[in-house]
């Protein structure tokens, strides 16, 4: 491995200014308008003059600088005297106050002294400064480093910016032109300069990291470690978000990142009361067609009550995190099982429940056989729900960002989910039988009779009310998953038993079961109408297909379904015939898994979504440079499987008093698309402590925190938090 050789004073390195733009968050990283920090201020350092240092700064049109953020810090050996800088203009900031600007380009005049045997001037240089037209944004603090030759030594070196989270490029040392590329075949940047790390305390449990790289160089996800210095007790929980695959010369096929890559990581064990963590941080990269550094090491001190490592937050924050969840188990039991209960009238749960409705009728004959029908049909939900929930808390506390619903972002759960709409709708149909009597309509997913056919409506009704969330779940759902094991799964449990409950108590409470029309022929009549609403399920299904992986997925789930249909066809067919027909079925069957396995090897669609009226793609960065600009923002994070998420949207969000109203309040509509897997979209979803989609925020004009709303919006509510946001 060629290896970074560090100190060679004489090597002298050009690069283009602006090579590094971070994300802090009031950063609008990504905006082409937008300039990054050293080339809309570029510094340029002159200490030819003994005693003096000259320092001028050119000033891109439409930005400014604040005289009064300007600050000078001498290096060893120096001692600085009062810097002198021009009058600026007058100037009312929102933040700041009454200030004094600079447009266009300053010059300023820095006295300085040396201490006996100093041979270099070093210190450094902060400043700040705003953007003026849209988008208005204010960048953090910026500070350079500067390592000047006195006049004495042959030669000057203007300024070596070390970086902060804006990421300050190199300024010239004064290589030639040629030089300057900062990307394939450019001179090797020191580590410092090269992999920009910094660390953050979103809350006190869950920290965010940033590794910023300028064009040409990359970081391995599978070579870095992270550990705490002084956490006996706790551990480190990464979420990294997908990279980029990536053949390396020394590793083969690896996993990198480039330009920039945040990582969230969860804190796990008890804090018992630190306001304070260091961090220790090991990573390894490279320059793409260069060299590869060796392994890297970074010690932070992390702040725990959310600032930054490395700057001070200066100005409002662009994202105001939530407090931290306070709920009492009691309460969130509570919550679950309401939440449950009212989760048998969302519209994802009412396909399934028509299933249920005819064997409730039909269980009418029968004190017995009602108690039977509701105790298996409960054990399937509480069944389904406790693996549920033991699923999701091992997946996270394995690393991954998961949340309720998650499960429909996978193509092939949303093909195979549609097939056994289309199996279990043919078989109400009458196409085919899996069991003599109509509450045995549900065993279709396990093509068995008897009991199995209650229980296994249980898991049904489980599996397609995730897309849905009820008022009282969000949350529920967020305190289980940031408790302890048992807890969560309590409260897992509790969501189950809300969800069975009304069952229960027709199969136990023989008033209520009294009150349910008698049993006869007209079931079977009733029972096929039912059939509809799972061929509708199945339809919305391969439309949420369409949204994730294109028409080529499409083809296949539809190619999949007519195979199940003939497979389910023959089979009712073949109960009386020999094993060659039987045979038949086998081979029908395995052609449908056929289509299956190809749809798992189609791409994401790399097409981007039309953009809708009146709606900004959610990102960071736009919402930074938003709330910046003073513009109430009403954020909405979606998918199309979340069914909750369609119905506020066709009640309150696609209306034309919601567009009036965004007008009148002047308010930015703006969404995020979590139909596929979105690490942004799902970092911004546990800061909110959201267990999944919908998740409304909205956030004021005046830079106050976000105000979450209900999962279940109606239109009084949405017009009084932009209101009161508008304000």
């Amino acid at each position: 491995m060629r290896l970074l050789v560090a100190g060679r004073g004489a090597t002298r390195l050009l690069v283009w200014l602006g090579l590094l733009l971070a994300a802090s968050p009031l950063f609008a990283q990504g905006t082409d308008d937008l300039l990054p920090v050293t080339e809309a201020y570029r510094l340029q350092a002159d200490a030819g003059t003994p005693g003096l240092l000259k320092l001028h700064w050119t000033i891109a049109p439409d930005y400014y600088l604040y005289r009064g953020r300007m600050k000078f810090k001498a290096g060893d050996g120096v001692t600085l005297g009062q810097a002198r800088l021009p009058d600026g203009e007058k100037h009312h900031d929102e933040y700041l106050g009454d200030v004094e600007t600079y447009h266009h380009g300053i010059d300023a005049v820095l006295p300085y002294t040396l201490a006996a045997g100093t041979s270099r001037l070093r210190l450094s240089v902060q400043y700040q400064g705003c953007h003026e037209v849209d988008p208005k944004i204010c960048y953090p603090p910026h500070t350079e480093q500067l390592d000047l030759a006195l006049p004495s030594a042959p030669g000057i070196a203007p300024a070596a910016a070390s970086g902060n989270p804006l990421g300050a490029a190199l300024s010239r040392l004064g290589s030639s032109p040629s030089d300057a590329s900062g990307g394939l075949n450019a001179a090797p940047l020191p580590a410092e300069q090269a992999f920009r790390f910094d660390a953050l305390a979103q809350e006190p449990h869950r920290l965010l990291l940033r590794w910023t790289m300028p064009k040409g160089y990359y970081l391995y996800r599978d070579r870095t470690t992270l550990k705490l210095g002084d956490g006996a007790g706790l551990r480190l929980k990464p979420v990294w978000p997908a990279g980029t695959t990536h053949h390396d010369e020394h590793y083969g096929d690896v996993t990198v990142y480039f330009n920039q890559v945040e990582l969230p990581v969860t804190i796990e064990g008890e804090l018992a009361g630190r306001t304070r963590l260091t961090l220790e941080a090991s990573f390894q990269g490279c320059q793409e067609g260069g060299l590869c550094y060796p392994l890297m090491n970074r010690t932070v001190s992390v702040d725990l009550g959310g600032s930054a490592a490395s700057t001070p937050p200066e100005l409002p924050p662009a994202e105001a995190t939530p407090a931290p969840l306070q709920a009492s188990l009691l309460v969130a039991l509570l919550l679950a099982l309401g939440g449950g209960l009212v989760l048998n009238l969302m519209p994802c749960v009412l396909p399934v429940l028509s299933i249920k409705a005819v064997s409730v009728l039909e269980s009418r004959e029968s004190h017995a056989s009602a108690r039977r029908h509701a105790l298996l049909y409960s054990a399937g939900v509480l069944s389904s729900f406790a693996a549920l929930g033991m699923g999701l808390l091992a997946l996270r506390t394995a690393g991954h960002a998961l949340g309720w619903g998650t499960q429909l972002q996978q193509p092939l759960v949303v093909a195979v989910l549609a097939c056994v709409m289309l199996a279990v709708g043919l078989s109400m149909s009458g196409v085919v039988q899996f069991g003599a009597s109509l509450g045995n309509t549900g065993a279709g997913l396990a093509m068995r009779s008897g009991p199995a056919g209650d229980f296994f409506t249980g898991v049904l009704a489980v599996v397609v009310a995730s897309p849905c969330s009820a008022p009282f779940m969000g949350s529920a759902l967020a305190y289980a998953f940031a408790a302890p094991t048992l807890a969560a799964l309590l409260v897992f449990l509790a969501l189950g038993l809300g969800l069975a409950l009304p069952f229960l108590l027709i199969g136990f409470v023989p008033a209520l079961a009294r009150l349910l029309p008698r049993p006869g022929r007209w079931m079977e009549t009733l029972k096929q109408v039912l059939a509809f609403p799972m061929y509708l399920t199945a339809a919305w299904l391969v439309w949420v297909l369409a949204n994730q992986r294109g028409a080529d997925a499409v083809g296949l789930v539809l190619v999949a379904m007519v195979l199940l249909a003939m497979t389910l066809w023959w089979f009712e067919r073949s109960r009386s015939r020999g094993l060659a027909s039987r045979a038949l079925v086998a081979v029908l069957a395995a052609a449908t898994l056929a289509p299956m396995y190809l749809l798992t090897h189609i791409p994401r669609s790399s097409a981007a979504t039309p953009a809708e009226d009146g709606v900004i793609a959610y990102s960071p960065a736009r919402l930074a440079s938003l709330r910046a600009a003073g513009t109430p923002v009403f954020v909405d994070m979606t998918a199309d499987w979340c069914v909750t998420c369609k119905a506020n949207e066709h009640a309150v969000l696609d209306t034309q008093a919601f567009r009036d109203l965004l007008e009148r309040t002047g308010a930015v509509y703006m969404k995020g698309d979590w139909t596929d897997v979105n690490p942004t979209i799902s970092a911004f979803l546990q800061q909110y402590h959201s267990p999944g989609v919908p998740l409304y925020v909205v956030f004021p004009k005046d830079g106050g925190p976000g105000r979450q709303l209900s999962t279940v919006l109606s239109t009084s509510m949405v017009e009084q938090a932009l209101t009161e946001a508008a304000r």
